[in-house]
This record gives structure tokens, C-alpha cells and sequence, in this order.
């Protein structure tokens, strides 16, 4: 068994760090699922919302930030209601990592999941996040780097999939 103590101040959440809102919600999710307890009571005005596992907090999205739409039937991607010239592997990369919010991939799993095979060099990977980054722009959050690990999806990345007809 483990123990870890948790001491965040929760004041404010949209205060917290992506990292601080991250490791938040995985021990929800443990709590939620039964392989956590919770030893010592807290306050129940100090005790954040219950957030399901299969949903994030809603809390007001900055609307600076532009929102992508991806047309999974037709390999599209919307970048403010405007059409997202992507290649075929950049936008089969891209809906990969929104596929897999919150979970760190490393080049060598992207090539498998994404071009399907591992033969070509792991710095490929790096050359097409490069070009996805800048095709979406410089102002949207998408492609967070783990440096020494690999990819995923941003945080604060504003991406929706519409996998209808």
C-alpha cells in the first residue's frame, strides 16, 4: 500500500498549474473508481466538486484561445469554423492525441498508432508535430511536449471530434 499526501490550496482552481488541475483529477478518478480512500475528513466546504471520470470540470474557456473541430467522416479539421489544410499523417496524428487526452505517448507508440510501423526514424514524429503546431497556429494550445518521453495532447487544448455521419 501507499500513502500520499495531497496538500494543493484550493482557493481558486482556475488558479492551479496544468500540472497541480492533473493531479487532481487522476486521484478523483481513483477515488471515483474505488482504488483510493480518503483518510482523514476534509471540510465539506473545502472539498472540491465530484466530477465524473468520463468528464472534465466545466469552467469558462478563455475565448481567445480558437477552437479545432475535427469532421472524422470526411478527414476534415475546422480551426474557427475555417478549413485546416492537414496531410494525411498529420491529421491521423491529431486525432490521435485528442482520441487519448491526458495520456503521453512516445515517438516510437505514435509511429505504431499513427503510421504503422516503427522503421522510420523516432524524429520523424518530432518534424510532423513541428508542422501540425504550425499549421494550427501559435495561439492554440495543442501538442505539449514531455521532455525525455514524448507527446500529448495540451491541457488547455480546445479540440472537439465529430465522428457523425
Amino acid at each position: 500500500m501507499l500513502t500520499v499526501t495531497l496538500s494543493i490550496p484550493l482557493a481558486c482552481e482556475e488558479s492551479l498549474t496544468p500540472a497541480a488541475r492533473r493531479l487532481i483529477e487522476a486521484a478523483r478518478e481513483m477515488l471515483e473508481r474505488g482504488e483510493g480512500v480518503i483518510i482523514g475528513a476534509v471540510p465539506a466546504d473545502r472539498r472540491p466538486d465530484q466530477v465524473p471520470a468520463n468528464r472534465t470540470p466545466t469552467r469558462a474557456l478563455s475565448p481567445t484561445i480558437p477552437a479545432l473541430h475535427i469532421l472524422a467522416s470526411s478527414r476534415s479539421v475546422l480551426r474557427d469554423d475555417e478549413p485546416l489544410p492537414l496531410t494525411r499523417l498529420e491529421f491521423d496524428l491529431l486525432l490521435h492525441l485528442v482520441a487519448h487526452p491526458r495520456r503521453v505517448f512516445t515517438r516510437l507508440q505514435l509511429l505504431n498508432a499513427v503510421w504503422g510501423y516503427e522503421h522510420a526514424g523516432v524524429r520523424t514524429v518530432d518534424v510532423h508535430v513541428r508542422r501540425l503546431r504550425g499549421k494550427v497556429g501559435v495561439d492554440v494550445p495543442l501538442v505539449t511536449t514531455v521532455y525525455g518521453v514524448g507527446y500529448r495532447l495540451a491541457d488547455d487544448a480546445r479540440v472537439t471530434i465529430d465522428r457523425s455521419g
